[in-house]
């Protein structure tokens, strides 16, 4: 082994601690002094949480710029990349993010630091009916939910709707309070859910003590780091909701594809003043990093895939007047 190598051993031992733990199938760190631990087998909430004062900000900084030079990784969050990806000693896969472009809270404004480790297992006794397959039974059924017909009342509709999964876009004129409608849905979301937000500016608030907020300035943008890797990342840190803010022409294609990821529960807004004007409105902002995607045929996907909820404002009165 050679000495860049032990020193990476040595450097990860505070971190080692958690992973090598028996049942444990990935941790994430949101940020410094506390670490999430995601179980393996059927439990109810697989996320538990742990303080540590060793998981310090300069300690997870220090590690990031340590995995980077082990493995000859380009880091450099303020003016590079903001990330790294690494396959860590005992074949654990690695990823990890640091800067600006992250935040957990407000103490974050300069910067955060966050990371996941999915580990590897060799454990050959988890097998076939670890995943629900007996012979002469029929397939489990994950989220029974989906099989649901949707109610008639939008009340019901609506809470079915956050309840199984579904992708949803708040769809609003302006100033129809579309963000504040939004981070209300965030209220009724499982509480032990792990929560990625995807913004350009921080305005969701997210009750969630799981949760990572990912910031890609408009204005204020000066690394590498852009949707195409904003999509790698959201991957690599398994949530299990994505929110985004507002739909923009720079973030419609990577909220899109996220939505088709096999992740539940991806919520946005939008500026539209009908359901079928955000469908429409949706598309003409993808259309301008997927220039070839086929209209139509997107167009449909997305009545069968996203449910719309469309804010109107008269005077005073704000309504929500479509659950499509």
């Amino acid at each position: 082994m050679s000495d860049s190598f032990k020193v990476l051993e040595s450097v990860l031992r505070p971190l080692s601690y958690w992973y090598n733990q028996d049942n444990i199938e990935e941790v994430a760190i949101n940020n410094a002094g506390t670490i999430w631990l995601r179980l393996r087998g059927k439990r109810a909430y697989p996320w538990v949480m742990y303080k540590d004062e060793k998981l310090t900000k300069a300690y997870l900084t220090d590690l990031l710029y340590i995995v980077a030079n082990t493995y000859e990784l380009p880091f450099d969050p303020v003016a590079g990349s903001p990330v790294v990806y690494a396959t860590i000693p005992g074949d654990h896969r690695f990823s990890a993010i640091a800067g600006k472009n992250i935040m957990y809270d407000e103490n974050d404004l300069t910067g955060g630091i966050a990371l996941t480790i999915r580990v590897h297992s060799d454990d050959v006794a988890f097998g076939l009916q670890d995943y629900g397959i007996k012979q002469g039974e029929k397939l489990h059924k994950i989220n029974p939910l989906k099989n649901i017909k949707d109610p008639d009342d939008p009340y019901e509709r609506l809470l079915l709707s956050i309840k199984r999964g579904d992708h949803i876009l708040v769809s609003g004129a302006t100033s129809t309070g579309k963000t504040t409608f939004l981070n209300n849905l965030l209220k009724i979301l499982d509480i032990h859910k792990r929560i990625v937000t995807i913004e350009d500016t921080r305005e969701l608030i997210v009750p969630h003590p799981n949760r990572a907020h990912i910031v890609l300035s408009r204005t204020e943008q000066t690394n590498e780091f852009d949707y195409a890797k904003v999509i790698d990342l959201v991957v690599r840190f398994t949530p299990d909701a994505i929110i985004g803010g507002e739909i923009s022409t720079q973030n419609a294609g990577a909220i899109w594809e996220l939505m088709g990821s096999g992740h539940d529960n991806c919520l946005a807004t939008i500026h539209a003043e009908s359901s079928e004007a955000a469908y429409e409105a949706f598309m003409d902002r993808i259309l301008h990093t997927y220039p070839t995607a086929d209209r139509n045929k997107t167009i449909q996907e997305m009545h069968r895939r996203l449910r719309v909820i469309q804010i109107n404002r008269e005077g005073n009165l704000r309504a929500v007047t479509e659950i499509t």
